[in-house]
């Protein structure tokens, strides 16, 4: 199993990192065929192959993945997508 596993500060409010995360969500989403549902503050992902999962608290967004065989060579270009939306959404 591969992992990603990203902590980015924010300076958003929780409302707008929130939606920033359904932004993330709705895009991984889209492009990697990823289901995902709100639990509270934490947004879990999953499909066949992959899992995980986007914590929000009040100073950054913890994302946390687990790739399965099939997914590994993807892990690269998953993670480089995550850092880009995040950059987008944080505004860094």
């Amino acid at each position: 199993m591969s992992v990603i596993d990203i902590h980015r500060p924010h300076a958003l409010d929780k409302a707008h990192a929130r939606e920033a995360a359904e932004t993330l969500a709705k895009d991984l989403s889209r492009q990697f065929d990823v289901n995902y549902e709100w639990d509270g503050d934490l947004l879990r992902f999953k499909r066949s192959g992959v899992k995980g999962k986007l914590e929000i608290s009040e100073q950054e967004l913890h994302v946390h993945l687990e790739l399965g065989l099939m997914l590994r060579a993807f892990k690269s270009r998953i993670e480089q997508e995550i850092h880009t939306q995040l950059d987008q959404i944080t505004g860094a």
